[in-house]
């Protein structure tokens, strides 16, 4: 079940759900968007970004390793200013949320109730129709999970896009999931604070 708005913000102060900075305003208000749809809320993008670099090296999942750390050893990594970053057609980079989110488990009010969050991260209509796909293929955000959640971002339009710093990039989407799962412990993107996730 999605919740709503409403049910968002009852989440989040009940401490299910943890967006830091909150959105605001909450409500509609004169003169400020309101970052909240009727069941999700947008989240902006980071001032990192890192643009990983063509070959020689190779992905091979298979072989394990760190992927943060082989991401990091072949990418570039740039802070955007106002002036945002002009991504080009068919370029591949990868953002983050300015927002922490948490989705905590084991807490009283769940155990209570017999249920936790997940949730889901998706583009917004008016950056996919610039031909600008965003975090795409991994909308997932598991139970447990906390840290900024990495954007991959790439440009199949038929012009330059221009990414600035705190745009509205994304919207986050919040569900409940019927039960208390056991958590795993090699979950490796939890904690991230950068586009790469940890790197140690």
């Amino acid at each position: 079940m999605i919740l709503s708005n409403i049910k968002m913000q009852e989440a989040m102060e009940a401490g299910r759900l943890v967006i830091d900075p909150r959105p605001l305003p909450l409500r509609p208000t004169s003169g400020q968007k309101c970052p909240y749809d009727t069941h999700a809320v947008n989240l902006t993008l980071g001032p990192e970004l890192s643009i990983p670099r063509s070959g020689p090296y190779l992905f091979d999942l298979a072989m394990g390793g760190n992927l943060s750390s082989i991401l990091s050893e072949n990418s570039d990594h740039r802070t955007m200013t106002g002036a945002g970053y002009q991504l080009e057609r068919f370029q591949f980079v990868l953002g983050m949320t300015v927002e922490y989110i948490a989705l905590p488990v084991d807490i009283a009010v769940n155990r209570k109730l017999g249920r936790c969050l997940a949730a889901r991260v998706e583009g917004r209509s008016s950056v996919a129709r610039c031909g600008v796909l965003v975090h795409f293929t991994a909308p997932t955000i598991h139970p447990g999970f906390d840290g900024t959640i990495t954007l991959e971002i790439i440009n199949l339009g038929p012009s330059p896009f221009v990414l600035r710093p705190g745009m509205p990039i994304a919207q986050l989407l919040v569900e409940e999931v019927d039960g208390i799962p056991f958590e795993k412990d090699d979950r490796q993107f939890k904690g991230q604070r950068s586009p790469l996730g940890p790197t140690s």
